[in-house]
């Protein structure tokens, strides 16, 4: 999948997440490159466009903590419940080497999960990930 795909189909799942969730689930996404000699942001959306790059390292330990030690494949997914404020809430391997993080600024993950349309806001990003997994960013 080229980056302009991958954005495409993100920000149609987010669209539906809402829909179904009727308010903002996430309300910014990351999507970054990690390679060995050094990382990348593709892309990003969200009200932090200013200033996500100077709190990134910090803002995805709540995730990185979570998935220390897992091994997660091609269109895995996790989620924390230690995103506060600027922490990413949810992780999603996307290809060989990129990553979509996704976050809502005023809310964690706890906040999200209270309200009864989180299940029915399951679903797209559940095709999101399925999405990934057959056709990964490259």
């Amino acid at each position: 999948m080229t980056l302009t795909d991958a954005r495409t189909a993100i920000t149609a799942a987010l669209s539906r997440m809402n829909a179904a969730y009727a308010e903002t689930v996430f309300d910014e996404w990351m999507l970054i490159s990690i390679k060995a000699e050094r990382g990348a942001i593709l892309a990003y959306t969200g009200p932090r466009a200013d200033s996500y790059k100077q709190t990134f390292t910090a803002d995805i330990q709540p995730l990185r903590a979570e998935i220390a030690n897992q091994n997660l494949a091609i269109g895995d997914f996790a989620f924390t419940s230690n995103g506060t404020g600027t922490k990413h809430d949810a992780c999603l391997r996307t290809g060989e080497t990129s990553f979509l993080f996704f976050n809502h600024t005023a809310k964690t993950t706890q906040d999200i999960r209270t309200n009864p349309r989180w299940l029915e806001a399951q679903k797209p990003f559940v095709q999101l990930s399925d999405l990934f997994r057959a056709n990964p960013v490259e």
